[in-house]
């Protein structure tokens, strides 16, 4: 790499901050290598080895497997944009394009997308993709199911709408696959205004009443497994990130009917709020309005996390309409959620320890009306290959008590956020409302929330990024993601013994077991898309404001 650099880079070997052109080089050497060399049908997994012989997201694998979940596809092809904003060069433009010619040809026939898209030629015949005229009710693999999961189906359009603008609306496919994801995202929309996390047909109106949120009179403290998918469902801002892409929507296509469907799910999030003594919002609803079940460790319950989320959400709908009903709710829900706010504990637990003991925090799950926070204790963790559900033998059982339970998802979350939020409600409400407009171009794949704010970018951070790229091009790091023959996994809750011939290995609490065939080691050298995401941007960032 050092030869590299002193022809290409030389300012860079003096700590100099690199030049425009300097930048430019960098940026299109690191896209390069990840179009050409990491891409598979032009969409990207979470992370890969660094020698690409295995790349590995939350829900896919192998080369034909490509995920479409946020950390995946769509971070990189926002990324490409990003780029192609900051320097008009169509080089990045088309790296784009790639991208949204691969989420053409995974759109589903419902119109979203779900985690991974299916590549390889025989399988893929089994899948319902819009692209292929596979729309038959009697495709064997069953109906089209959209995901608005994770962000799933919400990023992907925004994506593809983003990378149709900056086309100037000229490729056919691309603008196509955007407006038929919009049109099925309103039908999809239920009268309430909510949506499900998941679907696969369109809601019939007379089946879904549209009343006010209000407590059930009784709920199974044991999780019922009832299928939860048709759930009004906020659990990880899914009907914020649908709100905001449709608003985004009806920006970019001057289309009422997209800005009307936000409103309308804005008219949700006011029907949703809980009445005393919990102001705030539940992870999820069923027709009546209760909270609601949804996985095992998501009981009914009113939520520190997902309310700070609507809050954000309620105030981009008032700069959005300047209807100030928006902001109505947000005192009772904050003033609920600063007095839910835990007391520090005389003896913390491993959970308090890991979510920081300086640290405002707020429970994930609020006992319905009593308020008392709830936890789901630790339990077990076994996934084998060829089998597709997770087992979970033990443990998974609300609890008042937080001395041992699941940290693989945050049944504490941080309330830090809280001053910022009510300090945003005071300015807007006090503002004008012609002056509190959103930008005209948006960023990130969830722009109503305040985590796409980035710090300003130095022209020696710049030239760090550049030094550490390797020769191909690549921004490698350490980490392990294990290998593609990986036979079991298994997650102790607890202090356990593993025996191999007899010979005893003591295996801690919160250890992860894996088994893998053959004799090779996985690789300790990675390659994750988040972080080829964030350099390009870093990069495009200084690009756009050097001189």
């Amino acid at each position: 790499m050092g030869r590299f650099l002193l022809l290409v880079f030389p300012a860079l070997l003096c700590a100099q901050s690199p030049s425009r052109e300097e930048t430019l080089a960098a940026m299109k050497k690191a896209t390069a290598f990840y179009k050409d060399k990491v891409s598979t049908h032009g969409g990207y997994h979470f992370t890969y080895t660094d020698d690409l012989s295995y790349g590995r997201s939350e829900h896919a694998e192998t080369p034909h497997h490509v995920e479409v979940q946020r950390e995946g596809t769509p971070r990189v092809g926002m990324a490409y944009l990003e780029a192609f904003e900051a320097t008009g060069d169509r080089f990045f433009l088309e790296a784009a394009r790639s991208v949204g010619q691969m989420l053409v040809r995974g759109q589903l026939c419902s119109g979203g997308w779900d985690y991974y898209t299916e590549f390889e030629a025989a399988e893929r015949k089994r899948f319902p993709y819009r692209a292929d005229g596979n729309c038959s009710p009697a495709n064997p693999r069953g109906k089209p199911v959209t995901n608005l999961d994770d962000n799933v189906t919400q990023a992907c359009t925004r994506l593809i709408m983003r990378i149709d603008k900056a086309l100037n609306f000229s490729d056919k496919a691309i603008h196509e696959a955007a407006l038929f994801a919009l049109d099925s995202l309103v039908k999809a929309q239920y009268p309430i205004g909510a949506w499900p996390q998941r679907y696969s047909e369109f809601p019939d109106p007379a089946k879904f009443p549209v009343k006010k949120a209000s407590y059930p009179e009784t709920w199974p403290r044991k999780w019922p497994g009832e299928n939860y998918q048709g759930h009004y469902t906020f659990n990880d801002n899914s009907i914020a990130d649908a709100i905001d892409t449709m608003l985004e929507a009806a920006r970019i296509y001057n289309e009422p009917r997209y800005k009307a469907s936000a409103e309308k799910g804005g008219q949700f999030i006011l029907l949703a709020q809980m009445p005393d003594p919990q102001p705030a919002w539940a992870q999820q609803y069923d027709l009546d309005m209760h909270p609601a079940w949804a996985r095992v460790f998501e009981p009914p319950s009113v939520t520190g996390g997902e309310s700070q989320g609507i809050m954000r959400m309620l105030m981009v709908l008032y700069r959005e309409t300047g209807d100030r009903k928006y902001l109505e709710p947000i005192p009772r829900a904050m003033a609920y959620l600063k007095k839910s706010i835990l007391p520090p504990p005389a003896k913390p637990s491993e959970i308090r320890r890991r979510v920081g003991l300086t640290t405002p925090t707020l429970a994930r799950f609020y006992e319905l009306q009593t308020n008392r926070p709830l936890y789901i204790t630790k339990g077990m963790m076994l996934r084998a290959r060829g089998v597709n559900t997770v087992g979970r033998p033990d443990g998974y059982q609300i609890s008042y008590d937080d001395s041992s339970v699941i940290t693989h998802y945050g049944v504490l979350v941080s309330g830090a956020a809280l001053s910022d939020i009510e300090a945003d409600y005071q300015k807007l409400a006090a503002a004008n409302p012609a002056s509190i407009q959103r930008p005209a171009t948006l960023h990130g794949l969830s722009p109503w929330s305040d985590r796409q704010r980035r710090p300003a970018v130095t022209g020696e951070s710049a030239g760090r990024l550049i030094q550490a790229m390797d020769t191909r091009g690549a921004w490698t790091q350490e980490g392990v993601i294990g290998k593609s023959d990986k036979v079991i996994s298994v997650f102790a809750a607890r202090p356990m013994v593993l025996t191999i011939n007899g010979k005893p290995i003591e295996i801690k609490e919160n250890d992860t077991i894996d088994l893998f065939e053959g004799q090779q080691p996985p690789r300790t050298r990675i390659i994750r898309s988040t972080t080829f995401a964030q350099n390009l941007e870093t990069l495009a960032a200084w690009y756009a404001g050097a001189k």
